[in-house]
């Protein structure tokens, strides 16, 4: 089920909101948050509810074990066992297929007959947003930031929360340990203007600039050989718009809903599209992904406090598993890897970049970041390519159906995304005129969305 849906409009969302607040009592509240966040999962495949529940115990139970022992070795054990076990899955899930071809591929190069047959697996929705909710729970209860929780029913609704469960943002326990420790006193008008407004706002930035973007660009990009330089360039551009509200819509919305049950999600972007370096634009960009690589990779390999090398090492190392996990192909770990390169220049040219005009540092960032869309996008080293030299070097091309359209959609959305307050700078008053604005957009979103089936968003595949 997807947030820009119909169904959950006018029949999740309803149920689920109006049942929650006729609950009294946290444990009633949290079990109904729990059993909304399966229901809503099921809808896109109910078999694989049983793989977030045996995540869900086997965190719960290391985190009594955590409460409960106080020796080295048992306390490690509960962090080991746990973690690899949610790993594991993720890994046989999402890579298997990835490694499979991998082997095949080199062994073709070298010579060899060595093939491995790809396995039917289906990838969960959400696995790798929900993995890295209970890994994160885990490690900072063994290193006692966190308390972990001996009520089960809390658990499991922070695990399946429906509003962050298919596609963030990566919330850790202790950023809503407190909202959910006082859900039985939440109020229920008491945020219901500022959740409405995220709501709608975030569905606007999906539903007609993302979607809009997505519908030009896509067809183009299928058959990108065909495309001009400058058709290349509009295509990267658009998708850079995309992706950012696409996703960033997700974030708001996925916020909003959060305020309707009584709490806060964290910041996603802060308008990354500001930054004036690259490493500005990774503290901006998918902020709880990107804290999570800084927290539990980066630092733990050493983070800034080693030598050069090594500093390069970890930003090296980090970016490239940051790129995996984005999606288990070849493009997504170059483009992690590039990010790692401009990351390690970046401290190299530190003192130089900090002498350009704040203009010029912020136009730099923003091309930098397109240029890496290019690898991103791309479904294959050839597409990588062949985009890059369609960009870089001339070539007429044909034009495509809709570039007055992208065009438009790339002013309207670059104007906001680059000069305008991202949502969290927003006051959320509900003025009449502000009330009427929102009011309009919703509607067309809502013509938008009874014209054609609602569109996944794009961090469902990763």
């Amino acid at each position: 089920m997807l947030f820009n849906s119909l169904p959950f409009l006018y029949l999740f969302l309803p149920i689920a909101y109006l049942v929650f607040w006729r609950l009294s009592g946290g444990t009633r509240r949290y079990i109904w948050l729990a059993i909304t966040g399966y229901a809503f999962y099921s809808f896109w495949n109910y078999k694989f509810c049983a793989l977030m529940l045996f995540s869900t115990v086997v965190s719960y139970a290391a985190g009594l074990g955590l409460l409960r022992w106080k020796d080295r070795a048992r306390r490690r054990l509960c962090l080991i066992v746990p973690v690899t076990a949610d790993l594991a899955l993720l890994g046989f899930f999402k890579y298997t297929n990835f490694a499979l071809t991998s082997v095949n591929g080199l062994s073709s190069w070298l010579g060899l007959q060595t093939r491995f047959p790809a396995l039917d697996i289906v990838l969960p929705v959400g696995i790798s947003f929900y993995t890295f909710h209970t890994v994160t729970y885990i490690v900072d209860a063994y290193r006692g930031v966190v308390t972990p929780t001996k009520s089960f029913p809390k658990f499991a609704s922070y695990v399946s929360l429906f509003p962050q469960l298919v596609a963030g943002p990566i919330v850790r326990f202790r950023q809503i340990a407190g909202d959910l420790g006082r859900i039985d006193r939440a109020e229920e008008t008491k945020d219901l203007d500022v959740a409405w407004s995220f709501f709608v706002i975030g569905m606007i930035k999906k539903v007609l600039i993302a979607d809009t973007i997505g519908l030009i660009i896509n067809p183009a990009l299928a058959d990108y050989a065909s495309l001009g330089t400058i058709g290349a360039w509009l295509c990267v551009l658009g998708y850079a718009y995309q992706v950012y509200y696409d996703f960033g819509g997700y974030s708001d919305m996925a916020v909003g809903l959060g305020y309707m049950f009584g709490l806060r999600l964290p910041q996603n972007f802060n308008s990354p599209y500001k930054a004036a370096n690259i490493a500005d634009f990774w503290r901006r960009w998918h902020v709880s992904m990107s804290s999570f690589f800084r927290d539990y990779v980066y630092i733990p390999l050493g983070g800034s406090r080693a030598s050069r090398p090594k500093v390069c090492r970890n930003l090296m190392v980090t970016m490239l598993l940051a790129g995996l996990w984005h999606g288990a192909n070849w493009p997504c770990v170059l483009w992690g890897g590039f990010i790692g390169l401009l990351l390690v220049a970046h401290g190299f040219v530190a003192p130089w970049w900090q002498r350009l005009p704040y203009p010029a540092q912020r136009a730099g960032t923003f091309f930098l970041f397109v240029v890496s869309l290019a690898i991103f996008r791309s479904v294959s080293l050839k597409m990588i390519g062949g985009l890059l030299q369609r960009m870089f070097s001339w070539h007429p091309g044909t034009e495509f159906v809709g570039i007055e359209v992208l065009v438009a959609a790339i002013l309207v959305g670059g104007a906001f995304a680059h000069f305008g307050p991202n949502t969290f700078e927003m006051e959320h008053r509900w003025s009449p005129s502000y009330v009427t604005g929102l009011a309009a957009l919703f509607v067309m979103c809502l013509f938008v969305l009874y014209g054609s089936a609602a569109r996944p968003f794009l961090y469902f595949q990763f």
